[in-house]
């Protein structure tokens, strides 16, 4: 078994590493910040997650099952609708379009 002090500086080791590349991201955004392209992607790169997000579903069920494209369509416009309407709420939409989603499946 190691000895009590390796462990502790192997502990101190990782948990200087781990801070590190934690913050690193925050401190390289700092002077990004005022940037256009940056501002231009927090407010697109949401709306994109839930596109490649739609499509992938869409893909997947279409192969898998083909009886789910209804469903999965309608999943996704209610996803839509409700990111739209609901003031561009990631987790409302894709809460709302998923449970929407489900629903629809195992009632048809």
């Amino acid at each position: 078994m190691p000895d009590t002090w390796y462990i502790i500086v192997a502990l101190v080791f990782v948990f200087t590493i781990t801070l590190a590349l934690r913050a690193l991201p925050f401190a390289a955004l700092r002077p990004l910040r005022k940037s256009a392209l940056v501002r231009k992607l927090a407010l697109w790169m949401p709306a994109g997650i839930l596109v490649i997000l739609a499509a992938s579903t869409l893909r997947g069920e279409v192969v898998a099952d083909p009886g789910h494209l209804l469903p999965a369509l309608l999943g996704v416009a209610v996803t839509t609708a409700a990111h739209f309407l609901g003031g561009r709420r990631t987790l409302l939409s894709v809460g709302l379009g998923t449970l929407s989603y489900v629903a629809l499946v195992n009632l048809m």
